[in-house]
């Protein structure tokens, strides 16, 4: 009503035009042109700070995403919800914070059970009952349900060997006994994907075979390990397991953007018809192993990871060429992000020595509690609603991509799915005020806890909770508070723990992160389980905030 009383004040061919321009806003939710393909694009340890656009004094060069974002959106405060990338994916997927499940620390394995539990709604089943055909092309790393047989002198691989960094870095399993002639359960398939095609985990983690749908693609036939260079932060050995003829690190970049465009051009006339896609593309690099074709070798004047970076940042140039070809780059809303922060593999100690910092001046790296693990590049292009050449500094967590994309189809999320996953939606149209999250919650790779809000970061341990110093259980802490605490306003290098100094700011933000861990759920709504395990030491400092 008190939109037709507005139109009063028109002219009549004005009031017409403005009635029918609010009916079609208000039904913009359910039609066809507000159902945009979605291609989600996961680069894998690209740290803020390699990406030009997000960091000037880089001396990497991404022609490709800076492109991107001179057509889209820069998000200036993205975070993962983890510093390492299983539990990234998880929270991606599924809108939940990966330490609800039985991840508690740490990441899975080439050989590992599936993570995401049974009856877990996904992203990718949400699209799919939306009518979209949904693809995932490229590093899993969730788990997977091995169809295992007794261990025999064949199928019984070199035994792997275990990185220093123990079960709090990987969980680890050699592969042995398993039946690559059968099909595995609880994948890509069985979680709202009509199709994959990839890796099971990390490159360097066996087997060392492409996946097809449930099963290999091609049947390892011996065992063994690449060369690679700082295979592991800690120094550890080349993880060993079944390989199958004829596969090579160097290519498995190349194989998945090759895969991604051909979905693309396939499915292009059904988007075209009213069927849209989504198509989840988690790409293998630039993590270890560090293997850049010779066609990029050397291209950066800097080291084998910055070439690997470049050779990223071609990749994702190829993807958006397909969409341009194809005819549906401006009915595709595009996002291209990187799981946690940059590895240390990158050698930090050297790109300093050339003024190149991955982190762009935030402290620490991937595994970190501290904004290097966790802080990301962030870019989205959706031509028909994004504004060109913007940016945004409002905070934004990966798993929110679920949250949005029922926002963007108009559809409901059950209360027991997705919780806590925020919209940002209002960001991508340009009318976030406030904005969408104001809370930000973080975890290390040893499951230590951190919590933003605003100015204020509250780190629940007493070290990095990582690979940087002070390593947990490696370096001394004697002496040091049991938390810490940063204002990211006058100090986002994380130099001054100021928690003595705020003991105010310590309790709320201490009392926030008790109730998001016992509610279940960090969105408004009935209270969740979280998955139970028999101990969960890093909630310890529950006991100061009850």
């Amino acid at each position: 009503m008190n939109v037709c009383r507005s139109l009063l004040f028109l002219r009549p061919v004005a009031a017409v035009a403005a009635l029918l321009g609010s009916l079609a806003s208000a039904q913009a939710a359910g039609s066809p042109a507000a159902r945009p393909n979605i291609v989600f694009i996961l680069a894998d340890d690209l740290g803020v700070g390699d990406v030009k656009c997000f960091n000037p004094q880089g001396k990497i060069a991404t022609p490709q995403l800076d492109a991107l974002a001179a057509r889209g959106r820069m998000f200036t405060e993205a975070h993962s919800s983890s510093a390492v990338c299983t539990p990234t994916r998880y929270n991606i997927l599924t809108g939940r914070y990966n330490w609800r499940s039985t991840r508690k620390s740490g990441v899975l394995g080439g050989f590992s059970p599936p993570l995401i539990e049974e009856g877990r709604l996904t992203v990718a089943e949400l699209l799919h009952r939306q009518g979209y055909h949904t693809a995932a092309v490229g590093k899993w790393h969730l788990g997977l349900e091995w169809a295992r047989g007794p261990r025999t002198a064949s199928s019984d691989p070199t035994p792997n060997k275990k990185a220093k960094g123990g079960a709090a870095t990987l969980e680890n399993d050699d592969g042995g006994g398993i039946d690559f002639t059968k099909p595995f359960g609880r994948g890509p398939l069985t979680l709202g994907f009509d199709e994959y095609f990839g890796i099971s985990a990390s490159l360097d983690m066996p087997p060392y075979t492409f996946l097809e749908g449930d099963r290999a693609a091609v049947i390892p036939d011996h065992a063994g390990a690449f060369p690679m260079k700082n295979a592991h932060p800690d120094g550890g050995n080349v993880r060993t397991g079944p390989i199958a003829p004829g596969f090579d690190t160097i290519g498995v970049l190349p194989a998945l953007t090759q895969r991604a465009v051909a979905i693309i051009g396939r499915q292009a006339a059904d988007a075209r018809a009213g069927k849209p896609f989504f198509l989840y593309l988690p790409l293998n690099s630039p993590h270890t192993p560090i293997a850049p074709t010779k066609e990029w070798q050397g291209k950066s004047g800097l080291n084998d990871y910055a070439d690997f970076v470049m050779q990223t940042d071609a990749a994702i140039g190829e993807i958006m060429a397909a969409l341009e070809k194809s005819g549906v780059a401006d009915d595709t809303l595009v996002i291209v992000t990187s799981d946690n922060g940059c590895s240390p593999q990158a050698d930090y100690p050297f790109l300093a020595s050339r003024d190149h910092d991955p982190s762009a001046g935030r402290r620490g790296h991937k595994a970190d509690i501290f904004d290097g693990g966790h802080r990301i590049p962030l870019i989205m292009r959706w031509p028909a609603r994004i504004a060109a050449g913007s940016r945004s500094d409002a905070f934004v967590c990966l798993g929110d991509f679920m949250a949005t994309c029922a926002d963007i189809l108009g559809t409901k999320l059950p209360a027991n799915a997705a919780e806590d996953s925020i919209s940002f939606l209002p960001l991508l149209l340009g009318r976030a005020a406030p904005a969408p999250r104001d809370t930000l919650v973080l975890h290390s790779i040893n499951g230590s806890f951190g919590i933003r809000q605003g100015r204020w970061k509250l780190e629940l341990c007493p070290d990095s909770g990582g690979w940087s110093f002070p390593r947990p259980g490696r370096d001394k802490t004697d002496g040091l508070p049991r938390f810490q605490l940063y204002d990211l306003e006058t100090d986002p290098a994380e130099k001054a723990n100021v928690v003595a100094d705020h003991p105010d700011v310590v309790q709320r933000l201490g009392r926030l992160m008790r109730a998001y861990v016992v509610n279940g759920r960090s969105t408004p709504g009935p209270p969740q389980q979280n998955t139970p395990v028999p101990r969960w030491p890093q909630t310890a400092w529950m006991d100061d905030f009850k």
